[in-house]
């Protein structure tokens, strides 16, 4: 399945829309839009991961990525992951630091 990572800025919410797989070959490119965001100025960061259907490590590590970037102030919600993409958030212990909610 491809990648695509798309960001939008509106009213102090910064959005990023995942689809496919997030790895270590396609992590670089979630990291960029990190990085875009953090820029932004924006008081929240919503992920949007309706369509993500696989987290690697890799992709775990991104999440912490988005954590340090962003900094404590600023609020990350990752909406609409799959079972096996919030599973393993939570199993390492990092949905302490983001808010999963469901779409």
């Amino acid at each position: 399945m491809s990648f695509s990572a798309t960001l939008s800025v509106a009213d102090d919410i910064a959005t990023i829309v995942l689809t496919g797989e997030l790895d270590a070959s396609t992590a670089p490119r979630f990291h960029d839009l990190i990085d875009d965001a953090a820029g932004s100025g924006a008081g929240r960061l919503e992920i949007r991961a309706e369509q993500l259907g696989y987290l690697s490590s890799a992709g775990l590590r991104s999440l912490v990525f988005a954590r340090q970037k962003m900094g404590d102030e600023v609020r990350i919600a990752l909406v609409g992951a799959a079972e096996p993409v919030s599973r393993t958030i939570r199993l390492a212990g990092f949905d302490h630091s983001i808010e999963l909610i469901d779409a």
